[in-house]
């Protein structure tokens, strides 16, 4: 029975793993999410997780370009593309950008 206890909590912590180590730079290099040209993450494939993630990473850069925006009096909108471009610029080879409404690796 010892020696079953730490097996059941190893397959727990296996189990639990993929929640718990989605970043957005894991994210990213598995392709399950990508930089688009309007500034913001979308979702390339998974599922939830991937979409909850994306959420929640977008919510916090629109803050971002809001107060962006209020402090140069800029439209929103020219932030966020302006964002989007230097975002893909920074992405590197091998990741996934949105470009003309398409996925590819850059």
């Amino acid at each position: 029975m010892k020696k079953i206890i730490p097996l059941i909590l190893m397959g727990l912590l296996l189990a639990c793993y993929p929640a718990m180590a989605l970043d957005l730079q894991s994210a990213k290099a598995k392709g399950m999410v990508g930089e688009t040209t309007t500034g913001y993450l979308a979702p390339v494939s998974g599922g939830a997780d991937v979409k909850k993630l994306v959420n929640s990473i977008n919510a916090k850069r629109k803050q971002v370009y809001v107060k962006i925006s209020k402090r140069n009096k800029t439209p929103l909108g020219a932030v966020e593309q302006l964002a989007g471009k230097k975002a893909i610029a920074k992405t590197p080879a091998g990741q996934f950008i949105k470009v003309n409404g398409a996925w590819k690796k850059k």
